[in-house]
């Protein structure tokens, strides 16, 4: 009985510190959005619609990266990464009302609709720093790493590049500098980015020894099975953040691949990094 007690006990602590770790994760991730001017606006400017869609998308990326990394690590399975998901999502809310409370930008007499929206667009963002939170703060090594990332399988290593690539994207979407850049640049430019974006994808996951980096006796076959199909989804994550924040609005088809690849840059960057370090 006092044996059960205290194996109850030391749990309890143990997931204690993992929600303390999650709420680390929320802030340290998130903390470049809540304090981003343009997040501020778009949580009441964009329609309701666009935000429930974009909450609704992002459930399966949260979903796997609870699979692959997770709040806590004592609980492996889907049934506890769905927990996980609902956790880091709490978590994301919490951190996202806490800080723009503290820095000032909830206004009292704001209506509903704006402080949801505003928390929904930065609550995301936490939630994927909370449920990151296991693998990139509890300081395990080797075997004791926390998620299932290693037996990954090829679908769900393409997916830890789009969770990457998402999280990248959502830093950078918001601000009027995507759009900038794209104004400005050639069609050589837009060519140049593109190839400099999925040679440092391929090279910073197989080439220059960064920690985490996987080996591959086939790099030609490496960069056709993986880099070019996970440079493709991060162009498509691009696109699809930049609807979320109606930034396709009002342009043509050769102005919107031009931001696509200008937001494919860091998304790239962020894919690949996923795949190292989530």
């Amino acid at each position: 009985m006092i044996a059960s007690l205290a194996f109850d006990r030391a749990r309890e602590l143990a997931y204690a510190r993992d929600l303390a770790r999650a709420f680390g994760g929320a802030l340290l991730f998130g903390l470049p959005l809540l304090m981003t001017m343009e997040m501020w606006w778009f949580g009441f400017l964009l329609e309701p619609w666009r935000l429930a869609v974009f909450l609704l998308a992002a459930q399966p990326q949260l979903l796997g990266l609870a699979v692959y990394a997770g709040v806590s690590a004592s609980h492996p399975g889907v049934g506890h990464a769905q927990l996980d998901t609902l956790v880091a999502l709490a978590v994301g809310f919490l951190t996202a009302a806490a800080t723009l409370t503290l820095i000032g930008v909830f206004e009292p007499d704001a209506p509903p609709r704006q402080l949801a929206g505003q928390l929904l667009l930065q609550a995301v963002a936490g939630a994927m720093g909370a449920l990151l939170a296991g693998r990139q703060l509890s300081g395990a090594k080797g075997d004791e790493d926390v998620g299932d990332e290693d037996q990954a399988s090829y679908p769900g290593e393409l997916f830890l590049m789009v969770a990457g690539a998402l999280f990248l994207a959502l830093n950078m979407a918001p601000t009027e500098e995507m759009i900038l850049i794209a104004y400005r640049m050639s069609a050589f430019h837009v060519v140049a980015l593109m190839a400099v974006s999925l040679i440092l994808m391929h090279a910073m996951v197989y080439s220059i020894g960064l920690p985490g980096q996987e080996a591959h006796d086939r790099p030609l076959a490496a960069f056709a099975h993986y880099s070019l199909p996970g440079y493709a989804l991060v162009l498509l994550t691009s696109l699809a953040v930049l609807w979320v924040f109606g930034r396709t609005e009002g342009h043509g088809l050769a102005e919107t691949v031009d931001a696509m690849v200008v937001l494919g840059f860091p998304g790239a960057i962020g894919a690949a990094a996923a795949r190292l370090l989530v």
